[in-house]
């Protein structure tokens, strides 16, 4: 056991209760506050009265499946981290995921040092990235994105962006560390007057990468793009 724990709280959610007991056990060891549940409708309970700020969910679960219970969470909540569980690779699956703003998702069965480096995410991501009250994100190397003007700049000078490439930017930082999907960044940034592709977005994201920090912006084989902070 770590010497002290993470100042967070974690709902657990699965129906096998095996899995259930022997993970959130774990979890204990690394979290102030640990709950669990067995199905959608009562970890939707749980979420309700304790604001957990981590969940971490298996796609197949009784009632109100993960899928299901994450977009009623997303209706009003943006900011609570999610790992999401499930027992195959399935690409319907993971585009319908990437929608709900997950930190990380993971095929079963899990080791505990999977799971270890998913939980290093989210706590990186509470205690690190924080938005400011004047509504900026401080990169590395003096970035800085302001939402309020929707533009970045470095050591206090703004930096040049073509119309695509500020929608490009806003479509990122509303989702940090999510992945999008190709097609969705295409139907997001280009207009019905404009003609965008997969040719066209990767020309895109080549642009930006010139402009932005090293390596902030991630490729997803197969999948999309994220911007990781």
């Amino acid at each position: 056991m770590q010497e002290s724990k993470y100042p967070y709280s974690v709902l657990f959610i699965e129906d096998e209760e095996s899995i259930r007991n022997n993970y959130t056990n774990y979890l204990k060891e690394y979290f102030e506050k640990v709950y669990e549940a067995e199905d959608g409708l009562s970890a939707y309970e749980i979420y309700k009265t304790k604001k957990p700020q981590i969940l971490i969910v298996d796609i197949h679960i009784p009632y109100m499946n993960g899928i299901e219970l994450l977009r009623k969470i997303r209706e009003t909540d943006h900011t609570t981290k999610a790992i999401m569980l499930t027992a195959h690779a399935d690409t319907d699956y993971l585009l319908q995921a990437a929608e709900l703003k997950l930190t990380k998702y993971l095929v079963k069965p899990i080791s505990r040092q999977e799971l270890k480096e998913a939980l290093t995410l989210v706590t990186n991501e509470l205690s690190h990235f924080k938005v400011s009250s004047n509504r900026v994100v401080h990169l590395l190397n003096n970035y800085v994105w302001d939402y309020t003007k929707e533009e970045i700049s470095q050591n206090g000078t703004s930096l040049e962006l073509t119309n695509l490439e500020r929608r490009m930017m806003i479509l990122f930082f509303k989702n940090i560390n999510i992945v999008l999907p190709l097609d969705n960044i295409i139907y997001e940034v280009w207009d019905d007057s404009e003609k965008g592709n997969h040719t066209s977005l990767k020309t895109l994201i080549k642009n930006l990468r010139k402009k932005m920090p090293l390596d902030i912006i991630k490729n997803v084989f197969g999948v999309g793009y994220k911007l990781e902070v």
